[in-house]
């Protein structure tokens, strides 16, 4: 039997900035079992009060063309400026 989700508890350890809960939040968020779906609009919810003025950029092309490069040195750029920088990568094949 699998563990009981917290939601108040994935939500501050998102808060916090602790890795294996951000980790856990978007396993969450990205499920496709029913009762997921629940749990990951209550987390979202309770989270998108704390987003203030986070960004979120899109960055697409075709295999070779330096997306990597790009976002290294975007990233390296913003925190070198004092920003935290994440990034989620997405494969979509």
């Amino acid at each position: 039997m699998a563990a009981k989700i917290d939601i108040d508890s994935y939500v501050q350890g998102v808060l916090d900035g602790r890795r294996a809960f951000v980790a856990r939040a978007i396993t969450l968020v990205e499920s496709t079992r029913a009762e997921h779906r629940v749990l990951a609009q209550q987390l979202l919810s309770q989270l998108l009060p704390h987003a203030g003025k986070a960004r979120r950029i899109g960055i697409s092309g075709v295999p070779g063309v330096g997306k990597s490069t790009f976002i290294d040195a975007l990233g390296t750029m913003l925190t070198g400026l004092g920003h935290r920088v994440a990034v989620l990568a997405v494969d979509p094949s």
